[in-house]
């Protein structure tokens, strides 16, 4: 089974949840809700999941789990299906 890291930069408290190009060589995913108890972190799982079709239990945040600047493990996909979303 194909896995891929991704660096990910989360803008929290945005008016919806999308991807929004690429940053600094990370791809930027502005999230609706609020970086407090995990709720940022739940919308980015739920958007790349949903976004990717692949389940919640595929995507494993590495490192960056309360900061911006985020590695996210995606089981499932390859690289080329990372590039569809920016």
């Amino acid at each position: 089974m194909d896995s891929v890291e991704i660096t990910i930069r989360v803008v929290p408290r945005a008016k919806k949840t999308e991807a929004a190009g690429e940053r600094g060589g990370a791809l930027v995913v502005r999230v609706a809700a609020p970086p407090v108890e995990g709720a940022a972190n739940d919308a980015l799982i739920d958007f790349l999941a949903s976004s990717l079709r692949v389940p919640r239990r595929a995507i494993r945040i590495v490192s960056g789990e309360r900061g911006r600047l985020k590695r996210v493990a995606i089981a499932g996909v390859t690289a080329e299906d990372l590039r569809r979303l920016r």
